[in-house]
């Protein structure tokens, strides 16, 4: 089998400029969280990962080939066949979101848009002790599904022998000369 690899332009520049301005974002709300002086700061990091959501959840139908929900979305058949993949020591390759990945994007998503609604309502004292459980609730998970996140492209860079950071940075992955799953 032949792995000699070349370049392909993956993620486009509005999917890169959300990427990371949502963890810019969420990062800031989750750190000014406690903060009673920093509450301004945390509410405008929180509006904005809700627009940063909006946007993305616009972009999945109308952005390109990889940013379309279309190009990844996961089935368990698809997760369970990716993780088995793993887990015998032939990842399959994706050019694009590999299965797992995807699951981690819309739960980002779901839990994302939970945490700035939640968060909003608590801003209006709307909802009372639920809406600041969901609100909480929400933010953590969206934590422990990052923290997740970030072993996983630690861990696919790893197999896959390929820098998903620096893909994600400037758009360009290295594709082995075989056929990818998708």
């Amino acid at each position: 089998m032949q792995t000699d690899t070349h370049p392909v332009r993956v993620w486009d520049l509005p999917t890169r400029l959300f990427h990371w301005s949502l963890a810019a974002c969420f990062a800031t709300a989750f750190l000014t969280a406690e903060s009673e002086k920093l509450r301004d700061v945390h509410v405008i990091a929180g509006y904005t990962v809700a627009g940063l959501i909006v946007f993305r959840l616009l972009w999945g139908f109308v952005g390109g080939t990889h940013a379309r929900f279309a190009d990844f979305l996961p089935t368990p058949g698809k997760v369970l066949d990716y993780l088995r993949s793993l887990m015998n020591g032939e990842p399959r390759h994706y050019v694009g979101h590999n299965p797992a990945g995807a699951v981690a994007i819309f739960a980002l998503l779901g839990l994302g848009l939970a945490a700035a609604i939640s968060g909003w309502a608590v801003y209006e004292d709307l909802g009372g002790h639920f809406m600041e459980e969901l609100h909480e609730v929400a933010a953590n998970g969206m934590m422990v599904v990052v923290a997740i996140h970030i072993a996983g492209v630690i861990v696919s860079s790893w197999l896959h022998k390929d820098n998903l950071v620096k893909a994600m940075v400037t758009g360009w992955k290295n594709i082995r000369n075989e056929n990818p799953a998708g």
